[in-house]
């Protein structure tokens, strides 16, 4: 069975500046995967690149064994892969509903028209509502996204990206900013929406990480380092000197 995501030998250069520098890296389906390293290590650049919003300058990535280097990230997103961003990307003058409601329509093939009623589209607003309610937004369903708190705009984001019914779902910093009750809020929404499907998470929050991820895969300097279970990557001496320190190893335990 191939992995659901598979990065072979990728690198990316931007001009004669080298960031990330041969990363090889499996995703089996299911799993739940995180990616860590020090500001700068390109993990940015890495999601860039899996999502096509970067071309690769050398290298491969499999999406479920099929090759997806070098399209655009629409045809990515088609074939099963979706990716919230670092910056709450939301329309801020429609509603919660509304917001979701112009994901599923997308997702399901549906494109905007003068001529047909979107209040019609029942397999729509069906799917728009379970996604509302998914994402425990439903008392705020008919609120604008541009009032929302910084919390609810980062559900709200979690909503859109799961809307399509991507089987892989790219996290990027999901709980920055957050509260730590805000915090415990996302982790349990990400596992609760993420059931079944595989998520590839970049966060910085340890605690999240070590809570949520099945596997991490350490980034330094544009390469992977380490990879394995939390328990092996809190152990490993690399891992410990290049990145987490003595300090992080210990609030963990």
């Amino acid at each position: 069975m191939p992995a659901a995501l598979e990065l072979k030998a990728v690198h990316k250069s931007f001009g004669k500046t080298a960031i990330i520098n041969g990363v090889d890296l499996a995703i089996e389906k299911g799993e739940r995967h995180a990616v860590i390293g020090p500001n700068g290590a390109g993990k940015s650049t890495l999601f860039n690149l899996i999502s096509g919003r970067f071309p690769l300058s050398t290298g491969n990535i499999l999406l479920d064994g099929q090759d997806i280097t070098g399209l655009a990230p629409n045809e990515i997103n088609r074939r099963g892969l979706a990716r919230s961003f670092q910056i709450t990307n939301i329309f801020a003058k429609l509603s919660v509903y509304e917001n979701i409601r112009c994901a599923v329509m997308w997702s399901m093939g549906y494109r905007y028209s003068f001529w047909k009623r979107v209040a019609g589209l029942r397999d729509v607003a069906d799917r728009a509502q379970s996604i509302v309610d998914m994402i425990n937004l439903g008392r705020r369903r008919d609120t604008l996204a541009g009032v929302l708190s910084y919390a609810e705009l980062r559900a709200l984001e979690i909503g859109v990206t799961i809307a399509g019914g991507a089987n892989v779902i790219l996290l990027d910093e999901p709980t920055a900013g957050m509260s730590n009750t805000e915090t415990a809020d996302a982790v349990a929404l990400i596992r609760n929406v993420t059931q079944g499907k595989t998520l590839v998470m970049v966060e910085h929050d340890m605690s999240v990480v070590f809570g949520l991820a099945d596997r991490i895969s350490v980034l330094v300097y544009g390469q992977v380092i380490a990879t394995g279970t939390p328990e092996e990557i809190r152990s490993n001496k690399a891992v410990q000197e290049a990145y987490l320190g003595t300090e992080a190893t210990e609030e963990s335990e």
